[in-house]
């Protein structure tokens, strides 16, 4: 891969931010990581100062929704290092977006290099507290200025983030989707596609006037099968068994999610990927056999669940000091930040 083009700011807004009181998504890094897609190549990579970008009103990605993004994050150590916790398999995801969304897939070392160099010109943004890391996200687009329903021929990929602390700063109430509907098979589910999340956020706001975070979504035919837990997927812990909806054409292959099923089965918890129904859940918080639940995201990390809506009833669950949820978000933060062994080499430094 040619060498990055780097254009420095001429000044920093890192003075500005108050890092001990982060808004989520607010406040964004100093510069950004660009390259296009051109007469069927990837063209001269570039890192600018974080601003604006100059659109077509026609621009196709507006009018026919060729857009994918990934979520990741970069932690800080206690040696002032700049570690990156799982990044390629953000990098794999993105192709499968890609493919799916009809936009050409990105070459590995364009991502990796792109992202490394932008961390390292912007590595003070990147905060070191508790609980604190830099979200990042990659995203695609495509840009060509015709009004036509066809890929675009096309197409702009960035690198920028932000600092933030923790996304839910309280346990969740969620409630059961048995209406509207995320995804169907066949469709982009399983894709990062901004329309996925667009099409989301009516039901979302519903469920949010009646009091609940998220919506806990179900199958298109018989609403009857689990699947995401809005932006996230869905965990349950019943008679000590770790329970999470198995992965379908409709459900994000998480990536937190498939931490946390590796680092339960290093703790020794038995886990099941596999259809779950409402019925069984139902049964489950009805006869108080339902231990936990919980979302996992990048954003996220670990939330827990408080309550859990089913036909217009609220399950609460107990929030317990030694429940599992807890002990499995400590064990990912400590090797996220290098604190502990990272036993399946999911971190990478930044030098």
């Amino acid at each position: 891969m040619p060498d990055i083009i780097i254009q420095p700011t001429n000044h920093s807004r890192i003075g500005d931010v108050d890092f001990s009181n982060i808004v989520f998504g607010k406040e964004f890094a100093d510069h950004m990581f660009m390259v296009d897609f051109e007469d069927g190549e990837w063209k001269e990579a570039r890192i600018v100062p974080y601003g604006n970008l100059s659109l077509s009103p026609a621009l196709s990605c507006m009018h026919y929704g060729q857009a994918i993004f990934e979520g990741m994050k970069a932690y800080k150590n206690d040696a002032d290092e700049i570690l990156l916790f799982r990044a390629q398999d953000n990098w794999k995801r993105l192709n499968v977006s890609a493919k799916r969304m009809c936009m050409p897939e990105l070459p590995r070392e364009v991502f990796m290099n792109g992202l490394k160099e932008w961390l390292k010109l912007d590595k003070d943004w990147v905060p070191s507290a508790d609980g604190s890391s830099l979200y990042i996200r990659p995203f695609m687009i495509g840009t060509d200025d015709f009004l036509g329903v066809k890929p675009s021929t096309r197409y702009s990929f960035i690198i920028y983030g932000c600092p933030v602390n923790a996304y839910y700063s309280s346990p969740l109430k969620i409630k059961i989707e048995q209406k509207f509907v995320r995804a169907v098979h066949g469709g982009v589910g399983f894709a990062k596609a901004a329309g996925n999340y667009a099409a989301a956020m009516y039901p979302a706001a519903l469920a949010q006037k009646e009091g609940y975070h998220q919506l806990l979504w179900t199958d298109a035919i018989e609403h009857e099968y689990l699947e995401e837990l809005g932006t996230s997927n869905f965990f349950m812990l019943v008679d000590n068994k770790l329970i999470t909806p198995s992965l379908t054409d409709t459900i994000l292959d998480g990536i937190t999610r498939d931490s946390v099923i590796q680092l339960a089965k290093h703790f020794g918890i038995e886990v099941e990927e596999r259809r779950v129904t409402v019925s069984e859940l139902r049964l489950a918080a009805a006869e108080g056999k339902l231990q936990e639940a919980f979302a996992t995201g990048t954003a996220a990390a670990i939330a827990r669940i408080e309550t859990i809506c089913i036909d217009g009833i609220d399950y609460t669950l107990q929030l317990k000091e030694d429940a599992l949820a807890t002990s499995l978000l400590k064990g990912l933060e400590k090797i996220k930040k290098g604190q502990d062994v990272d036993f399946e080499s999911w971190v990478e430094r930044i030098h």
